[in-house]
């Protein structure tokens, strides 16, 4: 039986841009905002409502209508992949023009970070997502792996794009080697260049490459009143449903699920201390959220 509309979980997805450009023959000048496919469908695929949370401000802004708005409205926010972070945006100087990245982008996405945590909605961050979560807490990154990491791996190779996989090992007694129990190592795509340096304070690593070492997985460390927020630095709605060759994307979207399920009914409240109605409650949106898995 399909769910019924008020069942449905509301995620917000931040949005990617394309700045206005005098030489583009489609759209002439005009700035764009967009998502990419695959992601949506991936929260999709759990029968959650997607919504693009735009940025409210620009030349052609009108309104009154703000980032805190859709933090309240939506039950949780998946922060996109796309362009490099700005280095000023944690404390550098862009140590060659191409890792310049996209500041314009970087204030809109630590804005859209600082309104869905203040309403304590749960956050996702996926590769340039989890950079940009670090960043906002404080965190650092490697401008470039390959030329800043002793012995880094090649993370992104431009031919072979999402067909580009390493390993990562998981750190044990983390929060995703219980969502994976048994498994010590996984195989993941890798699509980016930059990478956590100094970790946010605050925050614990789930998974690492290997075998160098960059933090693949972060999450916020568990306390008192604190939402939820993590992250990875591959792409899971990049795995082919099925596919034993990759890691199972399932159990990191049902776990950020059951967080928004949660903070619908019991917002601020951490889930294994909220009272027993809420826990059935939570339990029952997350059933019907994840039907068309």
């Amino acid at each position: 039986m399909p769910q019924p509309v008020s069942a449905r979980l509301k995620i917000g997805l931040s949005a990617c841009f394309q700045h206005a450009d005098p030489d583009r023959s489609l759209f002439t000048n005009k700035t764009l905002q967009y998502v990419e496919q695959s992601i949506a469908h991936w929260l999709m695929s759990a029968g959650a409502m997607v919504v693009m949370v735009p940025c409210p401000t620009g030349e052609t802004a009108r309104g009154d209508t703000k980032l805190s708005h859709y933090a309240e409205w939506l039950d949780g926010v998946v922060m996109h992949g796309g362009a490099d972070v700005w280095p000023g945006s944690y404390g550098e100087v862009p140590l060659k023009e191409a890792w310049a990245g996209d500041r314009i982008r970087d204030l809109y996405d630590l804005a859209v970070v600082e309104a869905f945590e203040q309403a304590g909605k749960p956050i996702f961050g996926v590769c340039r997502g989890l950079q940009l979560i670090n960043v906002a807490f404080g965190g650092t990154l490697y401008q470039d792996i390959e030329a800043q990491h002793p012995q880094g791996l090649r993370h992104r190779d431009p031919v072979a794009y999402d067909q580009n996989f390493h390993q990562v090992a998981i750190r044990p007694g983390s929060r995703l080697s219980r969502l994976y129990p048994g498994l010590d190592t996984a195989r993941v795509n890798s699509i980016h260049h930059q990478g956590v340096k100094d970790l946010a304070p605050g925050f614990e690593v789930d998974a690492w490459s290997l075998p160098d070492e960059v933090p693949e997985a972060i999450r916020r460390k568990p306390e008192q009143g604190r939402s939820y927020i993590a992250a990875t630095q591959w792409h899971p709605e990049f795995h082919r449903y099925g596919n034993p060759e990759t890691v199972d994307d399932t159990p990191i979207l049902n776990d950020f699920l059951w967080a928004c399920a949660t903070a619908r009914v019991s917002p601020r409240g951490p889930f294994r201390r909220a009272p027993g109605k809420f826990r059935d409650r939570a339990a029952r949106l997350l059933r019907q959220a994840l039907l068309r898995r």
